[in-house]
């Protein structure tokens, strides 16, 4: 600390030229928080420099922190050298356990609780390779979920005994604590976006199912469903429907849907565009854009933000790949340009039967189809062996009509919705 007191660069190449691992270590603390990002890649090339493998606990530790101030203070390092990372520290995890302290020495609290510098370590760096988004890291971080739980005490018994209100809650979570290695590491996945296998995602999720068998605090609950559905937010499309369609996660309830004022028109792709051309742009009306967004029925199938079904394709970035006369061609004309992902198939079978749906998935001789866009648990199994003829169709599962019900403005305020990203600070909404 008296360090960063002192111009930077009276100090900055002496560090970064350390011999000696706990100058280095504390030297480049001082010099990521201090320094510019220009000197990253000099921190990254020194750190690396350092034989992990003969650190003591304390060093360890210290050593993956600077690690991660580097990132934190100086910035997302690039593509090149993430990949370069990742694969630095995959070996290094998990961490080869350190000898246990000498019989009759002090228990240290290495972090957060934490008495056993192994776990401490592994913590430290599985978050490490997670930010980096090691396409490793959840093949190895997952095994930390299957252990066996681990109970923390929390307080004697004498002490719970003191207020019989408070006490007895905290002594009741005390019989079924959550294992807190096991929530760290659930914590830490939710932001790895990249190299899971969908039975790793399946595992992954049905975790939280025997989470919310303990007992935590107050709070317990809702801290598992925000990182539920962080880590929902980091799945792609295809992973949300395979998720729900495994059961790993309960599928998206349908909300009562509001109706629209109307009265609705047959809409044109012209007449949208006409309408837009001069009232799009401004004084429109976010809730109700967000409104109509369900009695559209949009929600339905397409996730928007943090809420809607998982049929369709995510629309919350749609404003970064649609313009004003693609987005409305898309709805009303919707079999014009259909995505390969999302097509059906037309399916006739040797027992004389016409299916049409989204193929989910194939495996062991049976196809799963999902005729229902509007339902993820409506499945129907065709045997591969039965399948007399399949082919794309070529009329799009989402319905033509969803803007029909809907007059001028409501038309107009569900474009700006779309448009602007669920951003009610967009100038469209002024």
């Amino acid at each position: 600390m008296a360090l960063e007191f002192q111009p930077v660069e009276l100090w900055e190449a002496r560090i970064l030229q350390a011999v000696d691992h706990h100058k280095l270590i504390n030297g480049a603390i001082a010099l990521a928080r201090q320094g510019s990002h220009e000197v990253q890649p000099k921190l990254i090339s020194a750190l690396s420099r350092i034989n992990s493998a003969v650190l003591e606990p304390r060093d360890f530790l210290d050593w993956l922190r600077a690690w991660q101030l580097v990132f934190i203070r100086l910035g997302e390092p690039d593509e090149v050298t993430r990949l370069e990372l990742a694969d630095y520290f995959v070996p290094m995890f998990p961490v080869y356990p350190f000898d246990p302290p000498a019989e009759g020495a002090a228990v240290e609290e290495w972090a957060y609780g934490i008495t056993d510098p192994t776990e401490a370590a592994n913590r430290e760096l599985g978050a490490i390779l997670i930010y980096l988004q090691s396409d490793q890291i959840s093949e190895l971080a997952l095994p930390f979920l299957r252990q066996e739980s681990q109970r923390t005490t929390i307080a004697s018994d004498e002490l719970l005994a003191r207020n019989q209100g408070y006490g007895g809650a905290v002594a009741g979570m005390h019989t079924n604590h959550p294992d807190l290695n096991q929530v760290h590491f659930a914590f830490v996945l939710r932001n790895l976006k990249s190299g899971w296998t969908l039975e790793q995602r399946y595992e992954y999720f049905r975790w939280f199912t025997r989470a919310r068998t303990w007992s935590g605090g107050a709070s317990f609950q809702g801290f598992l469903t925000n990182m539920e559905n962080d880590a929902w937010d980091n799945c792609t499309d295809a992973e949300r429907l395979a998720i729900e369609l495994e059961g790993a996660r309960t599928p998206y309830t349908i909300p009562e849907l509001p109706k629209p004022v109307g009265p609705g028109q047959e809409w044109t792709i012209e007449g949208v565009l006409a309408e837009a051309e001069s009232g799009l742009m401004q004084g429109r009306n976010f809730e109700n854009g967000e409104q109509m967004y369900q009695a559209a029925r949009c929600v339905v199938c397409h996730r928007f933000g943090s809420d809607g079904g998982a049929t369709g394709p995510d629309l919350t970035q749609l404003a970064g790949r649609f313009n004003l006369k693609d987005l409305t061609e898309a709805i009303l004309d919707p079999s014009k340009i259909i995505s390969d992902q999302y097509r059906a198939t037309m399916i006739a079978t040797s027992d004389g039967l016409q299916h049409v749906g989204r193929v989910v998935g194939e495996n062991e001789g049976t196809l799963r189809l999902l005729p229902d866009a509007e339902s993820s648990t409506k499945i129907v199994e065709i045997a591969l062996a039965d399948i007399d003829e399949r082919q794309p169709s070529p009329v799009s599962i989402m319905p033509r009509d969803l803007l029909k019900p809907l007059n001028r403005e409501e038309v107009l305020d569900l474009l700006a919705y779309l448009l602007s990203r669920g951003n009610p600070d967009d100038p469209m909404f002024d």
